[in-house]
């Protein structure tokens, strides 16, 4: 199993990284690690704007989601049924957001691997291709910043991007229940504490992480939130319209 994540997943992600190096000989390893990060997340483009296509959806539907929930609050099995006829009514892939997360934990891992193990600007030249080579030269300096080492600066933009990141992907007014202790409301409330853990601590211990590890991890963990950041708020705004 372990081979075969290497061989799919980890090496050619590898190659990709050093690739980039030796067709862009002038850019030192931060922007190479930006490049390189952005090109990842082109390519799980698609998958995001399903993403997002069902979350747009999601919100649209709920009206129709709470009265079900009161309808047939007293049989868990007929309103899972009609929360599924609901979703296939409206085109709603309920999982999207999930099957996502789970297609990106692979790559995250290979991309904190290859940024750890060995770690630039140590090449591991046993898992380069044949036509992949060394690079003569690798500049680990992104502007004044040495990304070998850890950073406090790039740890707090790491924290607050995450914080912006969360912001804008949270769920806005979610209902206050009036009735406590229902099922309802306990849903609410634990939806409503993990977007505060979301807002709140998630950023902090994003900062925590980013200062721990080397600053390359730091930056590529920028640039992915921002590049989140760009692409919800395009997405949205394309597909309300």
């Amino acid at each position: 199993m372990s081979s075969l994540y290497n061989s799919i997943v980890y090496e050619p992600l590898y190659n990709g990284l050093i690739l980039l190096m030796n067709t862009l000989p002038w850019a030192d390893a931060g922007i190479i690690v930006i490049l390189f990060t952005v090109i990842v997340k082109l390519i799980l483009f698609p998958l995001s704007k399903k993403a997002v296509e069902t979350q747009i959806k999601m919100k649209a539907v709920e009206p129709e989601l709470t009265a079900l929930k009161e309808q047939y609050k007293g049989d868990r099995q007929v309103l899972a049924r009609k929360q599924m006829d609901l979703y296939k009514e409206k085109g709603i892939r309920p999982f999207m957001s999930i099957l996502l997360i789970f297609i990106q934990l692979p790559i995250i891992f290979a991309l904190y691997r290859i940024f750890l193990h060995p770690g630039l600007p140590t090449i591991d030249e046993s898992i380069l291709y044949a036509f992949v080579h060394v690079p003569q030269t690798i500049d680990m300096f992104f502007l004044w910043l040495d990304i070998s080492k850890k950073s406090l600066i790039l740890a707090v933009l790491v924290g607050i991007s995450t914080f912006f990141q969360a912001k804008i992907m949270v769920q806005k007014n979610i209902p206050v229940a009036k009735k406590a202790g229902t099922p309802n409301s306990i849903q609410e409330d634990f939806a409503r504490n993990t977007q505060m853990m979301m807002l709140y601590v998630f950023p902090f211990v994003a900062t925590f992480i980013s200062w721990s590890i080397s600053g390359a991890i730091a930056l590529y963990w920028i640039t992915g939130n921002l590049f989140t950041i760009g692409q919800e708020i395009v997405l949205k705004r394309k597909l309300k319209k």
